[in-house]
């Protein structure tokens, strides 16, 4: 080993280390110089230390005087106990520090584009902070989310293991079957004027693999979709893919509750209480307007299609008449005095049309939304006036009112007061505060935990801190059944697969299946787990008869010519000796931003694309020269 390489790392030493002669590499976090001693926190992956260099070794002292931010060093040096009042609670290394004997600089650096710092700072810029990703990957919260993340896929290679599933790989290269986003295209050297497409699941390798008798398979699966990106979607991301031989979905749905308890435990020491909740996808939608409902608080959409429909609200009486419903949720307690100056959270202009609530129900397509408070035991309000004493009675049994609550109205179609009153419920309980997440709870017990240490620190007195214990209603795990398996698309003038359409029809819709009349009545053998407002995995027993699978995509449109082009190969496997199988896949980006207590994506994925789908570090995508362009025989326009 050479002189400069180290004995342990910066998180290594304790109490019982003291007098041990040792060698730490790292990185200069900070540096605090006075007049007869130097000091700089050590950095590295594990955690850090402090070294001091005394003002006695004049030559060693000067060269210390010289170190910057986020230069590399090799220090070699004795352990010693740090001065009563100077520990730190709350690092691991806290009780000790190391003099300096032995300073190696192995590369200095530059002033850098921004601080690495999470001490108090505020965050550089993201898309910065993304150009020199490989900055702000020292940063120790990120460090810890990806030890997370390895942590996570270990515990689910362990699991799966341990229950009999095999780890194959599927190809990356293979061929474009379009059937829901955009497909990445790869042109071909060898075969110009052909493409291969890059996967956007293994799902029909997977398929092909219980075929081939390998009944219980798993991947950790890179996936592609060419689509547009929000906080919690990539174009590239990372699923856990399972499918299993001779199952129905009670199978499925045990197995993968199971992992989903060993992951929490070992992971965040949580235990989840077993089995999770299910709503079929009807009661979902019309209680939460969400085929996701998160279920941490309550806020749910209540039908008040009859009494609307009986007042004189010509509003309501022109949607319900056009085929469409009313539907509403009493939000408790927002209409009464939020804080000393006696005002309401949400003002009238905030329910006005272009208002905070208002805008929240018309980016969903809601043509208005509509009112009343209850305040001294009546109903107050612009729309008040339209219902006779007997309706707001009614409304008030049906919605359960009271003093000081406000009761929103959403009248149209029922998908777009699902889509609406669903979108204005998540709202709601992020402004009234309905509920905390886990992180938000941690944050302010750390918190805590620093004042205390400080406190004890200042009466010269050790403080342990005490590690946060999540609960489990911090994460409300539910399970969405009994999906559509068609829905009609109305700008394709079609029918479109609403899971993908290797999803095999539940047994007692077969009848409707196998006619062109009642097609929107067909109910899916497919399943969506849920997570606090996430889809973190979604499933399905497949279609194992090739006269079923190829009456799908005779609904779908497609010709049995085409059918055969695209799936052909497919078909041909399912005449093979087909078993009944099933699976599901789960999203590890999501479930690695739930554990790590962030809503961004891109914070626990090491290189991600930006809200463009551009890596603003490496500059892709870009432009190939024209070399390369010939040799793929590809012209741009």
């Amino acid at each position: 080993m050479a002189e400069w390489q180290r004995t342990h790392t910066c998180d290594e030493l304790r109490e019982e280390h003291v007098g041990q002669t040792v060698t730490l590499n790292g990185w200069v976090l900070t540096d605090r110089k006075y007049g007869k001693q130097i000091f700089i926190d050590l950095r590295d992956r594990y955690g850090l230390t402090q070294v001091v260099f005394e003002a006695d070794n004049a030559d060693l002292f000067t060269r210390a005087g010289e170190l910057k931010s986020e230069w590399v060093l090799s220090v070699t040096g004795v352990v010693r106990k740090r001065l009563e009042g100077a520990t730190r609670a709350d690092i691991a290394t806290g009780a000790v520090e190391v003099e300096a004997r032995t300073l190696r600089v192995l590369n200095q650096c530059p002033t850098l584009p921004f601080e690495i710092s999470e001490f108090g700072t505020e965050l550089a810029n993201e898309d910065l902070r993304l150009q020199y990703r490989y900055l702000d990957l020292r940063r120790r919260s990120i460090q810890k989310v990806l030890v997370l993340r390895h942590r996570l896929c270990k515990v689910i290679r362990d699991f799966m293991d341990g229950h009999g599933f095999l780890e194959v790989e599927t190809p990356l290269l293979g061929k474009s079957t379009p059937e829901g986003a955009r497909d990445y295209l790869v042109p071909s050297r060898v075969f110009n004027g052909e493409f291969f497409a890059l996967p956007q699941s293994p799902q029909l390798y997977k398929q092909l693999l219980m075929i081939a008798g390998y009944d219980r398979y798993f991947q950790i699966a890179r996936c592609l979709r060419d689509e547009d990106l929000r906080a919690d979607r990539q174009p590239e991301f990372t699923q856990l893919d399972v499918e299993m031989s001779f199952v129905e979905r009670e199978d499925v749905i045990g197995i993968m509750e199971k992992l989903a308890a060993e992951v929490f435990d070992k992971c965040l020491g949580v235990t989840l209480p077993l089995p999770f909740p299910r709503l079929s996808y009807a009661e979902a939608m019309a209680k939460y307007g969400s085929d996701k409902p998160d279920l941490r608080f309550g806020l749910e959409i209540v039908d008040v299609t009859e009494i609307a429909a009986a007042s004189e609200a010509k509003f309501f009486q022109d949607a319900v008449a056009a085929g469409g419903v009313v539907r509403a949720i009493n939000a408790k307690g927002a209409a009464a005095a939020q804080d000393a100056k006696k005002a309401p959270l949400f003002s009238n202009t905030a329910l006005k049309p272009g208002g905070e609530l208002a805008k929240v129900a018309e980016t969903y397509k809601a043509k208005g939304l509509a009112w009343m408070k209850v305040e001294a035991g009546k109903l107050t309000g612009s729309i008040e006036k339209f219902f006779s004493d007997g309706l707001k009675a009614k409304l008030v049994e049906r919605l359960g009112a009271a003093d000081g609550d406000l009761l929103l109205f959403v009248a149209d179609s029922e998908a777009v007061a699902c889509d609406a009153l669903g979108a204005l419920r998540g709202h709601l309980a992020t402004r009234l505060k309905l509920y905390k997440n886990w992180w938000e709870e941690k944050a302010e017990h750390d918190e805590a935990e620093k004042k205390k240490a400080d406190a004890a620190k200042k009466r010269k007195e050790q403080y342990a801190p005490v590690p946060f214990q999540p609960r489990p209603e911090h994460f409300n795990f539910l399970w969405v059944l009994d999906f559509p398996m068609f829905g009609w698309d109305a700008e394709e003038n079609r029918w479109a697969a609403m899971h993908h359409p290797f999803t095999a029809p539940m047994d007692d819709d077969l009848p409707h299946f196998f006619q062109n009349e009642g097609l929107g009545k067909v109910r899916a053998k497919a399943y969506d787990m849920v997570l606090n407002g996430y889809e973190v995995g979604g499933g399905s027993i497949r279609i194992h008869r090739q006269d079923v699978q190829s009456r799908v995509f005779e609904i779908l449109g497609m010709t049995p010519e085409d059918a055969q082009a695209r799936f052909g190969f497919l078909l041909d496997a399912l005449k093979s000796g087909a078993p009944p199988h099933g699976g599901i896949a789960l999203g590890l980006d999501r479930w690695s931003m739930i554990l790590a207590g962030t809503t961004n994506i891109r914070d626990v994925i090491a290189f991600p694309k930006n809200q463009k789908a551009r890596d603003l570090m490496t500059g892709a995508p870009a432009a190939v020269d024209a070399r390369q362009l010939k040799e793929l025989g590809v012209k741009l326009s």
